[in-house]
């Protein structure tokens, strides 16, 4: 005898089909920008636990030729654009890491802790530099 045949609403829903890397060993384009929106939600979050301005993070940047700009704009919004296509991982990380620092205008000791809880939070999540 047969099973009975799955109905609509108990079907199992297809299993994604791994995303496979371009041939240079790089994850695809819709996996980078899914990581990075996942780091740039962190990164906001620890930011404003920690009291500070949390940035608005974009990709790719508005200025032809470079790796990440800050924008700050009149109503105290300030946008950390940062590239993906092209770098390494690990780069697009500390740019954005250093977007927090910047946004805050931190320096010398606040910089250093501030930049220590930003990557450790970004440790939690599971993300590495490399």
């Amino acid at each position: 005898m047969n099973p009975p045949t799955p109905t609509p609403a108990t079907r199992t829903p297809p299993i994604p089909k791994r995303e496979r890397s371009s041939p240079d060993g790089r994850a695809p384009r819709e996996a980078l920008s899914l990581r990075f929106v996942h780091v740039a939600k962190a990164l906001v979050q620890v930011a404003r636990a920690e009291g500070l301005v949390a940035p608005v993070f974009r990709s790719p940047p508005r200025l032809v030729g470079v790796s990440r700009s800050i924008r700050h704009q009149r109503d105290g919004v300030v946008t950390v654009s940062v590239a993906l296509r092209n770098r390494p991982w690990g780069a697009v990380l500390a740019d954005m890491v250093e977007g927090v620092v910047a946004t805050n205008r931190l320096q010398g000791v606040a910089a250093d802790r501030c930049r220590t809880q930003l990557w450790a939070c970004l440790d939690e999540a599971g993300e590495r530099a490399a």
